[in-house]
């Protein structure tokens, strides 16, 4: 329930009526946003208390949450009226949030280092805790942050990731800390003690959930030969496959990316360049006992059934000689291959690029495919399919859930399909 704002009310049944969150604010420049988290909270009938470090407190003063919290803002191990005021806030918490987290405080929290309130805090503490990290792409790209990120997660602390968008300085990408209504959402989650499956803890996905699990992912579209200089192809650009390549390596997975697209090859990930439908068969067979096999390259159905040695010429200007006749052949249904050979285990994904009747068309591919998960797009619609930086799709599972997307970019995409992916395999 929301009040006239928009603002979550207080319920004798909300999880947070009468619960004790500690809210840790770190040296971000997002720390503003843990101003809006603790008033949402509050709100929702919560008793906040409020811990910030010293860096924090050089983003946001201490007096705007000394007036908004349940009580005033604590700092220090010591000069606190309580004497171990770490203890009693681990002890007497029901949830910690960390919001923002940064590299230094996730670093010290997964090595088990008290330097101050917070981590203290954090190591004194049987509740349960969530991180919401927030940091510059280069930071939280970092092989030590990731591995700082692993280890938390293995011990259960719930993560609420990054997003991608405008960052410090002016710069843009994956590290902007989620908005608060995501992490009171989470929050609420855990409180209520949802399961993982509930799609209420989607914000809690660990940024590692794919480590040690192979990818496969091709993207493009195939180039069919007529002669030396002409070719049968289609509109695809390839970045929806290569959004979901760059988005499964971020995650933590070994990828595998054969495509046809001209585009920089993202780092980290095993890139394998091929034209037509043939060796995209191929090179997908060599990579097809992955974990995961998204194909999201738009390979052609048809090809030439004889390919030109030399180039067909068109004649002398004003002559008569009729255009050639091109007879089409079908090429190779990669994906039905792949759907029959499934080993036990493995998921499937499908992409299904319609014009008309696009849910109903890519339901039967879904089935007709052996699928476990099929993204339909309609490619006619404004701001989505080939090309655009944007997509708007559907998500239908083989058990017939089905999950409309409304207009996203297609990272964002991406991982809409790899939480899909990463439910089925749990």
């Amino acid at each position: 329930m929301t009040d006239s704002a928009g603002h979550p009310e207080a319920t004798p049944d909300s999880p947070f009526s009468g619960c004790r969150v500690v809210l840790g604010v770190s040296g971000g420049i997002a720390a503003y946003k843990a101003v809006i988290l603790c008033r949402l909270m509050m709100d929702a009938g919560a008793h906040v208390i409020p811990v910030m470090t010293a860096a924090a407190q050089r983003f946001v003063g201490r007096a705007t949450f000394d007036a908004l919290a349940s009580e005033r803002v604590q700092t220090s191990i010591f000069g606190e009226d309580d004497p171990i005021p770490h203890t009693t806030l681990g002890q007497t918490a029901d949830v910690i949030v960390v919001a923002p987290a940064t590299a230094r405080v996730i670093g010290s929290y997964a090595a088990g280092i008290s330097d101050g309130l917070l981590t203290a805090t954090l190591l004194a503490t049987r509740a349960p805790v969530v991180v919401c990290p927030a940091m510059h792409t280069e930071m939280w790209e970092h092989d030590a942050t990731q591995h700082n990120i692993e280890v938390l997660a293995g011990r259960g602390v719930h993560l609420v990731v990054p997003e991608a968008g405008r960052l410090a300085g002016g710069d843009v990408g994956t590290g902007r800390l989620a908005e608060p209504a995501t992490i009171f959402a989470a929050v609420e989650a855990v409180l209520a003690g949802l399961p993982e499956s509930d799609p209420a803890r989607q914000p809690l996905t660990a940024c590692r959930d794919f480590a040690g699990v192979s990818v496969t992912v091709s993207a493009g579209g195939t180039r069919e030969a007529i002669d030396p200089v002409r070719f049968i192809g289609n509109r695809s650009s390839g970045k929806q496959g290569y959004a979901i390549a760059t988005a499964a390596r971020d995650r933590g997975a070994e990828v595998t990316l054969v495509t046809s697209a001209p585009l920089p090859q993202p780092e980290g990930v095993r890139e394998v360049r091929v034209t037509s439908a043939a060796e995209m068969d191929a090179a997908v067979a060599a990579y097809a006992d992955a974990d995961v096999i998204v194909m999201a390259a738009a390979v052609a159905d048809f090809r030439p059934a004889k390919v030109a040695a030399q180039k067909i010429k068109k004649g002398d200007p004003g002559s008569s000689a009729e255009a050639p006749v091109i007879v089409l052949e079908h090429t190779k249904d990669i994906l039905a291959g792949l759907g029959t050979a499934k080993p036990p285990g493995q998921v499937l994904v499908g992409f299904a690029a319609e014009t008309a009747d696009v849910l109903d068309n890519a339901a039967q591919k879904l089935a007709r495919k052996n699928l476990d998960v099929m993204v339909a797009n309609d490619v006619s619609a404004a701001g989505a399919g080939f090309a655009h930086d944007t997509n708007i799709v559907t998500i239908l599972l083989a058990d017939g859930t089905v999950r409309p997307l409304p207009i996203c970019s297609k990272r964002e995409v991406a991982d809409a399909v790899l939480d899909a992916v990463a439910e089925l395999r749990r």
